[in-house]
């Protein structure tokens, strides 16, 4: 405890300025990620606070960020798909998801995991972060402009139809479910039927509106709606908030300009009594937690989400270490990734079952508690608590905030997140593809389609294509390189090692020797397949040398089985050398040695084989 105090006053300032820094960010992730204002709120205080508590990086600052929201975004819209819009009736399932990808992260930690999460490929993760920008920056437009479909009459009247049918079928639902046949009792079915408003009709079709209007499919949908329904207020305040995040900057850092817009652009609104949107009512006092993600469980309502969960998990440990990394580049430490997992995994937890969103650690956020002095997990910490008395104290204030005010501000943070790095160096990766005369970069390729579908389609879907791709790409990378290493090209005569100079000139026609250099893996086993077709019709014997070769996996195994059956049915020698270790072990496994290759043709050493050859090889040609 007392080396938690030792630098209590940089991490104090520290901790207060990451956690105004994050005020404006957090209401804004909560609003457009469907859950409200406070859900944001919610989310960055106990993530903040328990995350560096229990994490693995000092000076790490976390809560909502602009992927988790993203993805978190895609899962709530899914869930109040199925529930009608209700939020207050999906709540529960959308808590348990976020709860157990609190849990998967916890347990990636205790596994230890989180040394592994830097394998994944650069072009996917850049792919994706620039999709998370343009979908924030795609789906804010419409807010900005003050257009929300949900309440345009005109774009509401065409799903009026579909609302009588989905109400209907509940109708007939429910009467099965109290095991009423309609074909014996049309009464009731007409009585039920005759009792639909049209203030049910109407609150239905709002909800299928908004559903086909979500995402940025949606959105490029209703854009021409909107731009016929501009509340130009609206617009103003947001583009206001825009120009004073990105002028302010040029006057100082040192206080954040998204505070500055808020507060400013919000007060001028409210000082002059304009007739703006307001955000949700942000409830006051403290949270309270969420009990009925325990009473109202319910393992069908999260089961078809258990892989999106585990993406969510996945992508806040990326964010977070990424985070991390760049801690330990400004403050000359080494964090613990596993540790961090288990700490971000216990944040997320706990935030979930106070209605908080999920989140990860904040570069931006932690870049400024490190420059405000801030050393240890206390800064963290005091973070959370800042964000805490904000909302007890000021709760009822921050509910008068504009949403476009905060449309703005999530517009620039999509510009921010985009990997321009990535896309900059499109011009200059190296053209290793060739599609007929074109030629282009499999770097770029597993890029842009990560791009394109998170964008377009479904960011957990994505990634996953992405990362298969990109495996396959490296796969066949391996594969080419191993193979031109090991120099098998069809009927390519191979070049004599130094120690190969005392065979025999006279059975250089009778001894044929293959060399292996590099791993014998599954993408490397088409080639070394062709090995039978270079060998010699007058070769009765066949020495494979492994020398080079460190590994084989179980494709490789097969292979080289397929090839010594072929070699041995066509009344051939074979004789191994210098095999080691892990491959030697692969080769007992399946028996093939000894059955197929006999201890006395395996040698630890080319001179030891030569002496064989020497005395067994007879010189026919």
């Amino acid at each position: 405890m007392k080396h938690l105090f030792k630098n209590f006053r940089g991490d104090f300032f520290g901790g207060i300025t990451a956690g105004i820094v994050a005020l404006p960010l957090a209401l804004a992730f909560g609003v457009s990620s469907g859950l409200g204002p406070s859900a944001g709120l919610y989310g960055a205080i106990f993530i903040s606070f328990f995350a560096a508590l229990f994490g693995g990086t000092n000076t790490q600052i976390s809560g909502p960020t602009a992927p988790m929201t993203a993805v978190s975004m895609v899962i709530i819209a899914g869930i109040l798909a199925l529930y009608d819009g209700s939020v207050e009736k999906a709540l529960p399932a959308i808590l348990t998801i976020f709860l157990l990808a609190g849990l998967m992260q916890i347990a990636l930690g205790l596994m230890g995991l989180g040394m592994y999460i830097r394998y994944i490929p650069y072009p996917v993760v850049s792919g994706f972060m620039t999709a998370i920008g343009l979908i924030i920056i795609i789906t804010q437009i419409l807010p900005a402009i003050g257009y929300y479909p949900k309440e345009d009459l005109a774009f509401i009247e065409k799903f009026k139809p579909h609302a009588e049918e989905l109400i209907l079928e509940n109708i007939l639902r429910e009467e099965a479910g109290e095991g009423i046949l309609v074909l014996e009792d049309f009464k009731e079915t007409v009585k039920r039927s005759g009792e639909i408003t049209t203030t049910a009709i109407l609150r239905e079709a709002q909800t299928l509106a908004a559903s086909d209007a979500s995402g940025v499919v949606g959105t490029v949908k209703v854009f021409p709606n909107g731009l016929k329904n501009i509340n130009w207020l609206e617009l103003i305040l947001a583009l206001s908030t825009i120009i004073i995040i990105y002028g302010f900057k040029k006057i100082t850092t040192v206080v954040p300009s998204t505070l500055v817009a808020l507060i400013l652009v919000s007060g001028v609104a409210y000082g002059f009594g304009l007739d703006y949107r307001a955000i949700e009512q942000i409830p006051e006092g403290l949270p309270l937690p969420r009990l009925e993600i325990f009473t109202e469980f319910k393992i069908g309502a999260i089961t078809p989400y258990i892989f999106t969960a585990l993406t969510l998990a996945i992508l806040g440990a990326i964010d977070s270490l990424l985070t991390s990394v760049v801690a330990d580049n400004m403050t000359k430490t080494k964090h613990r990734p596993n540790k961090e997992l288990v700490g971000q995994g216990i944040g997320n937890s706990i935030a979930a079952i106070f209605a908080g969103l999920p989140g990860a650690g904040a570069t931006i956020r932690t870049v400024v508690n490190i420059n405000s002095g801030g050393k240890t997990k206390l800064s963290g910490m005091i973070a959370g608590i800042l964000l805490l008395f904000i909302l007890i104290a000021l709760g009822p204030v921050a509910s008068k905030i504009p949403a476009a005010v905060l449309a703005g501000i999530l517009i620039t943070v999509g510009v921010s997140v985009m990997d321009y790095k990535g896309l900059r160096a499109i011009p200059s990766m190296p053209k290793d593809i060739e599609l007929g005369r074109l030629k282009i970069s499999s770097e770029v390729i597993v890029m842009i389609i990560v791009l394109v579908l998170s964008t377009f389609w479904n960011l957990i879907y994505a990634v996953g294509i992405g990362l298969v791709i990109a495996s396959l790409m490296f796969m066949k990378k391996m594969g080419d390189l191993t193979a031109e290493r090991s120099n098998v090209k069809t009927l390519e005569k191979e070049q004599s090692w130094t120690d190969e100079a005392d065979m025999p000139k006279n059975l250089r026609e009778e001894v044929f020797i293959k060399h292996l250099k590099g791993p014998l893996f599954f993408g490397s086993t088409s080639k070394f397949q062709e090995l039978a077709s270079q060998i010699s019709a007058t070769a009765s014997t066949v020495i494979i040398r492994m020398d080079l070769m460190p590994y084989m996996d179980q494709s490789g195994l097969y292979a080289m089985e397929d090839i010594l059956i072929d070699l041995i049915k066509s009344k051939k020698n074979v004789l191994l050398v210098d095999v080691q270790k892990q491959p030697r072990y692969m080769m007992e496994r399946v028996d093939i040695i000894p059955d197929l290759i006999p201890e006395a043709h395996i040698f630890k050493n080319f001179d030891d084989c030569l002496v064989w050859v020497k005395n067994n090889v007879v010189d026919e040609y």
